[in-house]
């Protein structure tokens, strides 16, 4: 089974594609660097909550949705 922090990184690109956001456009949506945001897609990087709180409002998502389906 994939860990946490792979399937919410799988899950957010997911998200963030079917916008049609590059990974820039999203990190500058959010006002984080795109490399942070490269991190977190490939399960490297484990956000904080504020940050998660962030993500999921760049997508108008609530942090719930987000992590819907994980």
């Amino acid at each position: 089974m994939k860990s946490l922090s792979i399937r919410f990184g799988e899950r957010l690109r997911e998200l963030r594609k079917e916008r049609e956001l590059s990974q820039e456009a999203f990190a500058a949506e959010c006002g984080f660097d795109r490399t942070y945001v490269s991190g977190i897609e490939r399960g490297v990087r484990n956000p904080s909550l504020a940050a998660i709180e962030t993500l999921a409002a760049a997508l108008g998502l609530s942090v719930g949705e987000l992590f819907s389906g994980l």
